[in-house]
């Protein structure tokens, strides 16, 4: 499971953009019709430089006084800005519009492909979300073991869907509960395992990690994984993130974006340090390209060590290369996850605060980016390494509080069993 895996990131707001930057010079092709505007924030009417505005076939940054200009052949228009909710507006036949943007910190949870079906945890979901602060909802799109949470698709079409997929519903109607997660306000971001694909492996046995033998490597969980350095992989991957964008998700979070933390495996490169950290990145920016006509957020999630190691973990993930990648990153910073300790807290679990605290002072750091660059996942489950316990009320809060005093764009907390006490949240 994730949780038992402790070996499991707007910087100058150009960084963020950098990998966009041929689409803001150059737009898409078959331009028509050319609009200026400018962007705003809804509450206070400050402008927000840096945001990226989107038309059908054409993309643009917004410049230190929020204006923008492109060419598009519609007047469909939409926006987005780090901290902030995306906004969609039909210019029409203007030549200018002014496009404001909510101010949106997600509190999220996360929801299973089995839970996002599942009514008494989707109605239980629902009422923290009219009870607590919870405002968003991590959902699987592809699962652990590359299970996704609807039949049809690009997981299908690849034959790598789990022989218990029978179960779940249409497509049409995880559409429909989309739809109705969304008419109750809430942000929904779409969790892709990425390397992490049992299925997938076994029906591309070229593409499966494999042990110094040859043979296909398994993990603790009899698992097999799929080569990142594999462009069939990528292909699948950015498949799925396209779908989940055209599904409605308000974000892309990949999950697994690593290697696999064991030695003496073969890829289809050498396994180094330079050829790691490329192939990562190279993913992510591959994903952000192909997400691009769609405006939706990108996110990765990465081991809670990566904040503080100043190399790639020996996994790819080297969080000062991930900024120009990605909207948000996610470092997962479980106190049970930290089992070799940090300099001067030697039970992590005992004070959970000050893991996320420094945790994330440690990532804005090396980054130089601000803190709302920045979701942390947060723990929400009995504790496995040290002393087994429960993270009940207080030590969420304390995790809530360090989190939201770094100024993060929010927090996600993490239960693999779905189950969140409202008696925990703020209200």
């Amino acid at each position: 499971m994730r949780q038992a895996c402790h070996s499991r990131t707007r910087q100058c707001i150009g960084a963020l953009f950098i990998s966009i930057a041929g689409y803001a010079a150059t737009g898409f092709s078959g331009a028509a019709w050319s609009l200026t505007g400018t962007v705003i924030d809804a509450r206070t009417h400050a402008l927000i430089a840096g945001a990226i505005v989107v038309a059908t076939n054409a993309t643009a940054l917004s410049d230190a006084s929020g204006r923008f200009a492109l060419s598009s052949s519609t007047g469909q228009v939409s926006a987005r800005a780090v901290g902030y909710r995306r906004a969609h507006a039909d210019a029409g036949d203007k030549d200018s519009i002014t496009l404001e943007l909510e101010p949106f910190r997600p509190k999220a949870v996360y929801l299973s492909a089995y839970g996002i079906n599942s009514k008494p945890l989707r109605d239980a979901t629902l009422a923290l979300t009219r009870d607590t602060v919870i405002n968003a909802l991590v959902i699987d799109v592809k699962d652990d073991r590359g299970l996704p949470p609807y039949r049809g698709g690009a997981r299908e079409a690849a034959g790598a869907v789990p022989g218990k997929s029978s179960h779940l519903p249409e497509r049409q109607m995880f559409v429909a509960r989309l739809a109705e997660l969304h008419g109750n306000g809430l942000y929904l971001i779409a969790r892709i395992v990425v390397f992490k694909d049992d299925p997938l492996a076994e029906v591309h046995p070229e593409w499966a990690v494999r042990d110094a033998s040859g043979k296909p490597w398994r993990d603790r969980e009899e698992l097999q994984w799929v080569d990142p350095f594999s462009q069939g992989v990528w292909r699948h991957n950015l498949d799925i993130a396209e779908e989940a964008a055209r599904l409605g998700f308000d974000e892309v979070q990949f999950d697994y974006v690593r290697f696999p933390d064991a030695s003496g495996l073969r890829f289809a490169q050498r396994n180094t340090r330079d050829n790691r950290t490329a192939a990562i990145v190279g993913f992510l920016s591959a994903a952000r390209e192909r997400l691009a006509p769609y405006n939706v957020f990108v996110s990765a999630d990465t081991f809670g060590y990566v904040c503080w190691n100043p190399d790639d973990t020996s996994i790819g993930q080297d969080i000062g290369t991930l900024g120009t990648a990605l909207d948000y990153i996610s470092p997962m910073l479980y106190p049970s996850g930290f089992t070799w300790e940090l300099p001067g807290c030697m039970n992590p679990v005992a004070d959970p605060a000050q893991i996320v605290r420094r945790s994330l002072a440690q990532a804005r750091q090396r980054t130089g980016l601000p803190g709302v660059r920045f979701r942390p996942w947060l723990q929400a489950f009995r504790d496995y390494a040290f002393d087994h316990r429960e993270f009940g009320a207080q030590a969420i809060r304390e995790q809530v509080q360090a989190a939201e005093g770094a100024d993060t764009d929010g927090w996600m907390r993490w239960n693999p069993r779905n189950r969140y006490d409202p008696a925990e949240l703020p209200h």
